[in-house]
């Protein structure tokens, strides 16, 4: 009842405001989002382009203030993480009810200038207790200093999947506050896991793409539809897996994911560096010192100019966008959860096409019914709404900018800069790498 009332008040607060930007109404606007009310609104703040940096400070800086106050459980000091304490956060009763995630966070090495990488590592479906204590001790000898680990123990083995909606939570949680920290390297995130934390590594490394450097399930195999390949653009992709590692076909899924990251390689050349092995004579049980000394080779890639991007439910839940695209609405047509986009831009023209997207499997594992291999179906999306956000080194301010989705010129103008988007787009993204002064609303 008492956020309800900040809200509302806040809500008021913001609907009074002068356009004229500053440091109260961004503030207001924050809280709000991170209060979630609905209803927040941001005012607009023109302002030229040789601004925009000073621009982008005030309002990345209004964002940290606003998450410094706002009531959750927060990231630790940061310690070695041979003297790290056992930490715990409470995942959301209305996620996943009377559920708690013990944690380690600590330091490997010494603090790099830009930031400290961090590495997410999750760990398999044994005994929890057991699980986290090997993951612990494996985390300490991995060969990647200088490094910061996030080690979370599975909050319940009642729901023992690392993809689902109150974990997504903590990951987010874990991003966001890392990056307002300013201790991270918010351009060297990793995720990583074994076995049962394969499998969540594979999913939640499409899901969130738009926020790591590279990922490395082990041990793991999933199905497509569960983790399209799509989504790994600009990420770098390590899966190893045992060549005899029969048990639900991950040794197949494995291959396949090869198979399929092996042709948007060669379609799309430079944006699908992948480390895919099956390694001779292993089973489920493979060696796993070598995943994160690749995994750290790679530096993300924020504002790509071209990318595709599946849009689909985990859980349930969908993200609010991608990259620097984010949706308001979907199209829905004959139940279709599924939206794949993609953007090209070149010489100051964005050419978008969305499509729904359906998945036929054709062929099953014979034991376990799983689908081995998935083939897709797609037909031209005719619904929608989302925000196109844009910066300078993606396309020239000083000069019109089209916008074509499916074929269709939606906009062709100069680009505005304004408080609003940057406000806006740090409130989808909490990113301050993704912070965007202009953008075009789309509506199929």
């Amino acid at each position: 009842m008492k956020n309800r009332f900040i809200s509302f008040f806040l809500f008021l607060t913001l609907c009074l405001i002068s356009p004229a930007q500053n440091r109260q109404s961004t503030d207001a606007y924050f809280s709000s989002v991170l209060n979630g009310m609905e209803l927040a609104l941001m005012p607009s703040g023109r302002f030229g382009i040789a601004e925009l940096e000073q621009h982008k400070k005030t309002v990345w800086e209004s964002w940290c203030r606003a998450n410094q106050v706002f009531a959750e459980e927060k990231l630790p000091v940061l310690r070695p993480l041979t003297n790290a304490d056992t930490l715990r956060w409470h995942l959301p009763p209305v996620l996943e009810a009377d559920s708690v995630m013990p944690f380690y966070f600590g330091t490997k090495g010494e603090r790099p200038a830009e930031g400290w990488p961090l590495m997410l590592y999750l760990h398999g479906s044994g005994p929890k207790e057991h699980e986290f204590a090997t993951g612990y001790i494996l985390c300490q000898r991995f060969d990647d200093a200088p490094s910061l680990y996030f080690i979370p123990q599975i909050p319940s083995e009642k729901h023992y999947r690392w993809y689902l909606k109150g974990k997504q939570h903590i990951w987010e949680q874990l991003l966001r506050q890392s990056f307002v920290g300013g201790e991270v390297d918010v351009n060297r995130i990793y995720l990583f896991g074994i076995s049962e934390g394969g499998y969540g590594s594979q999913r939640l490394a499409s899901f969130y793409a738009d926020y790591l450097a590279a990922a490395g399930p082990m041990a793991g195999g999933e199905v497509s539809e569960n983790a399209p390949a799509e989504n790994l653009g600009h990420v770098g992709f390590s899966f190893l897996t045992g060549a005899d590692d029969l048990m639900f076909g991950r040794n197949r899924l494995t291959r396949r994911a090869a198979e399929l990251l092996d042709s948007l390689q060669e379609r799309y050349p430079g944006e699908y560096c992948h480390n895919i092995q099956l390694i001779p004579g292993r089973g489920h049980h493979i060696d796993y010192n070598p995943t994160t000394p690749w995994l750290k080779s790679f530096v993300r890639t924020p504002r790509p100019l071209h990318f595709v991007w599946e849009d689909f439910p985990m859980d349930g839940r969908y993200r609010n966008g991608f990259y620097n695209i984010q949706v308001h609405e979907r199209d829905t047509t004959g139940g279709n959860e599924r939206t794949r986009y993609e953007m090209n831009i070149k010489d100051n023209v964005i050419s978008l096409s969305l499509e729904r997207v359906k998945y036929m499997t054709v062929e099953r594992e014979p034991k376990w019914g799983i689908p081995m291999v998935q083939h897709t179906s797609c037909e031209r999306a005719t619904k929608g709404r989302f925000t196109l956000y844009l910066s300078p080194d993606m396309v020239d301010f000083d000069c019109k900018v089209s916008v074509i989705v499916n074929g269709r010129r939606v906009f062709n103008g100069y680009l505005k800069p304004d408080v609003r988007h940057l406000a806006t787009s740090c409130a989808c993204f909490f990113d301050p790498e993704r912070l965007f002064p202009a953008a075009v609303e789309v509506a199929l």
